[in-house]
């Protein structure tokens, strides 16, 4: 009774921060409390967890998203259009602006893990996560201390650069240094166009990750999609698959998404405030 008063109070604090909603009947608390209990029973009972995040997961890092009603693509559709490979090789504008960008350090200054990046450690010493698939470039989930071992960027990382022409790639620290020195366009030593290591539109997925993906999806027998929109291929097709393979889905956004129906449990609220009641909570 005392474990089920808490549960009730605390969601209480959620809904008068606006923290947290239910999907049909905002001011609910029995609905909201059965959510989060089936959502805490489904992550209890989970051995083999496979985390996919998203862009929501970073914003109360003062990250913004992209897909998101205030997301940086919504807002600003030139914005996606210079994040094509295409426009990257063939606008030497585009290469300088962003160069600039980022040897200046203003792009996500400052920023750090929050509550929702440190919640999934509660996982890792649980023994419960098998992988952890980011479709961020931020490194934060690396911040807050998971395990290099576990994650995988798989759109690439802003930590590292790399060559198009070559299969050169390393820090990209040198590489700011040398734009901070007047280069304004960097070039690799056997001449090829550089850029960060992340994965542009029009570029394909590195193979491997692609494949560590599938397999965890395979090993796993939870699926907890995080900060989401589960909207971009291949990373959404791991919802249908779960459902194939018989997994069960949990879904913690901001927003609905398309694959809301799938889910055995879908939680619509602030991540960094949900999830780390729900993944640290004791029974979980």
């Amino acid at each position: 009774m005392q474990k089920l008063e808490k549960l009730v109070q605390k969601i209480k604090q959620f809904m008068n921060k606006n923290l947290l909603h239910s999907q049909s009947d905002k001011g609910q608390i029995t609905e909201a409390l059965s959510i989060l209990m089936e959502a805490e029973d489904l992550i209890a009972n989970a051995k083999n967890v496979l985390v996919v995040t998203g862009a929501g997961i970073s914003t109360d890092s003062g990250i913004p998203d992209f897909r998101g009603p205030d997301g940086v693509w919504t807002k600003h559709p030139e914005a996606e259009k210079a994040s094509h490979i295409d426009y990257y090789m063939n606008d030497p504008e585009i290469r300088k602006k962003n160069w600039r960008l980022l040897a200046s350090g203003e792009l996500w200054s400052n920023v750090k893990p929050n509550d929702g990046h440190k919640a999934l450690l509660g996982l890792e010493k649980q023994g419960k996560l098998h992988t952890l698939i980011t479709q961020n470039v931020d490194g934060l989930h690396h911040a807050a201390g998971t395990d290099p071992d576990k994650i995988v960027e798989i759109h690439g990382n802003i930590r590292e650069a790399i060559c198009l022409s070559c299969d050169w790639r390393d820090d990209i620290e040198p590489v700011l240094a040398r734009v901070r020195g007047g280069e304004e366009d960097p070039r690799c030593d056997c001449g090829g166009l550089l850029k960060t290591a992340t994965i542009f539109f029009g570029q394909m997925l590195v193979p491997t990750d692609l494949e560590r993906m599938f397999d965890a999806l395979e090993a796993s027998d939870l699926l907890l999609a995080i900060g989401t929109s589960l909207e971009v291929s291949p990373v959404n097709s791991v919802v249908p698959g779960a459902v194939d393979g018989g997994k069960k889905i949990v879904i913690v956004n901001g927003e609905p998404t398309s694959m809301d129906p799938f889910a055995d449990v879908t939680i619509l609220g602030s991540i960094s405030e949900v999830l780390p009641w729900l993944l640290n909570n004791p029974n979980s």
